[in-house]
């Protein structure tokens, strides 16, 4: 069944960039989406094994204090 969608210019130009040759539009968000032969990222979740979490969260945390945002235009 096809279903017909409407993008912003800017969005159609997007993905017309990201699209490869010979590749549809359908095919290129099922890529872009993850979908095609991926895991979902919630496949993952509650399958931390380990007794560190604490230390890792609190690396996480001084990795972020440390870090600095910079802005780019697309």
């Amino acid at each position: 069944m096809t279903k017909v969608i409407s993008l912003s210019e800017r969005a159609y130009g997007t993905l017309k960039k990201l699209k490869r040759p010979n590749e549809s539009f359908s095919e290129l968000v099922l890529r872009i989406a993850g979908q095609e032969g991926g895991k979902s990222i919630l496949e993952f979740a509650g399958t931390w094994k380990g007794g560190d979490i604490e230390e890792v969260f609190l690396q996480i945390m001084k990795d972020r204090e440390r870090s600095v945002s910079r802005r780019i235009e697309m």
